[in-house]
């Protein structure tokens, strides 16, 4: 029997684990290839998952609402379409036999699937370097993360290992440094909050093990996505330190032409001409001529992107909050971008964007003008080092030069807001960056 192996995709840049919502199939199933094997939500994208192969289902390795990490397998397609279903059990009675007797049950522990929303996870790497040092779970989860939200990384285990052999933790228990247990990331999926008990040695704002009651308040758990929105932006203004420009934006020239565009526009390509095309346009070529700022950083090292890919922040019905993303941005013209941007909000409004879509943004553009406002100060959506808000456009009396001298008129303004990482980008090259779309939009020709 030719098997092959489902495994939980990679759906976004840095998810590191998605939840099942649903299985399309069962058992014992015959499936063709592209045929949905199961939906799959996480914190920017809910997706269905479709077979790369044809056959059989043998093997459901995880049921719904299991919150499984990206690489493992959830399912065995049977690629001659034959073989008996074995389903879960025997799969369990799998994972036993590949575990050594000599295992102690500490160690045996160590080695299982870590899917309990309670659980820290670990990469196998991690596992085996714990397994063969004879390091028990208990002490694993007391080591200090460094890795990306506290995820216990390589060269932690490695360095941990080192500091054993060489005496600096004296005997098996953990060193001081890290004795008390680390706060993980509670999964998106728990269904009750965290106990504070599990990092004494760090305040815990929202993640309180019971709501305290009081008086006329309704107390309403976060759900999945807005948990993990919570996390992601304390998570950067932890990581960057964000500095904040603003310039006003004389957009006269850019209202009259859609205005005068607009209705030919509509009828020619069948999407609305709003701004947001002419913006990304603008960010893109700014991107193009300063690539320091399409860049991430990894320690102390700067990645520059050899594409740019803006991302735009989408409001959803439920209240969240979602960052769909146009690819080479800068390869398309007006129209090509009016378009993606478009089909990408409607996707997203409607739940159907792909992992693809909202994967490998390079820089990102938030528009507080819909609401209306004036600006704001954005926070940079990790690992990016940029973000630009884009202000309400109101009409102001503005001094205007003219060859017959200075006199008042009736422009349309609107503020540009660019927050930006400091570690790997100051202040010149923030404004100058800012300047430019400020420059580009003003003397907009169409």
């Amino acid at each position: 029997m030719s098997r092959f192996e489902i495994k939980m995709p990679k759906l976004g840049e840095s998810i590191t684990e998605g939840t099942i919502v649903s299985w399309s199939v069962k058992v014992g199933d015959m499936i063709q290839e592209d045929d949905v094997l199961f939906e799959v939500n996480t914190a920017k994208v809910s997706a269905e998952i479709p077979s790369p192969v044809a056959g059989k289902v043998v093997e459901i390795l995880y049921k719904e609402g299991d919150t499984v990490a990206v690489g493992t397998v959830v399912a065995i397609i049977d690629l001659d379409g034959e073989g008996t279903a074995e389903g879960e059990t025997a799969h369990e009675e799998t994972v036993k036999e590949e575990v050594p007797a000599s295992q102690s049950p500490a160690q045996q522990e160590a080695a299982k699937p870590v899917v309990a929303e309670e659980e820290r996870w670990y990469s196998p790497v991690v596992i085996q370097l714990a397994r063969e040092a004879k390091i028990p779970k208990e002490e694993l989860d007391s080591i200090q993360g460094t890795g990306y939200e506290g995820r216990l990384s390589k060269k932690d285990i490695k360095d941990y290992i080192d500091k054993k052999k060489r005496g600096a933790s004296g005997d098996s228990k953990p060193s001081a440094s890290v004795a008390a247990p680390v706060a993980s990331k509670p999964s998106v999926a728990a269904s009750a909050p965290v106990s504070p008990k599990s990092s004494p040695a760090a305040p815990v704002e929202s993640k309180s093990s019971a709501p305290v009651t009081m008086p006329g308040v309704e107390v309403k758990e976060m759900d999945r996505v807005r948990r993990i929105i919570a996390d992601h932006m304390v998570m950067s203004k932890k990581v960057s330190p964000h500095v904040t420009n603003v310039v006003e934006v004389d957009v006269t020239r850019l209202v009259r032409w859609r205005e005068k565009n607009k209705d030919a526009f509509f009828r020619r390509e069948g999407v609305k001409l709003t701004y947001m095309p002419v913006i990304t346009e603008a960010v893109a070529k700014a991107l193009a001529t300063y690539p320091q700022v399409n860049v991430s950083v990894d320690g102390y090292n700067i990645l520059f992107k050899k594409h740019i890919n803006v991302g735009i922040a989408v409001s959803l019905n439920d209240g969240n909050l979602i960052v769909p993303v146009v690819h080479d941005a800068d390869r398309l013209n007006l129209n090509g971008l009016a378009v993606a941007i478009d089909s990408l909000a409607l996707k997203a409004r409607d739940n159907k964007l792909m992992p693809d879509d909202i994967d490998g943004g390079t820089f990102t553009i938030t528009n507080f003008g819909t609401f209306k406002s004036l600006f704001g100060t954005p926070i940079i959506n990790q690992p990016q080092v940029a973000i630009l808000g884009v202000g309400y456009i109101e009409k102001k009396p503005a001094v205007i030069e003219t060859p017959e001298g200075d006199t008042i008129a009736i422009r349309h303004k609107m503020y540009l807001s660019l927050s930006y990482d400091h570690r790997v980008v100051d202040g010149m090259l923030g404004g100058n960056f800012l300047h430019f779309i400020a420059d580009y939009l003003e003397n907009w020709k169409g």
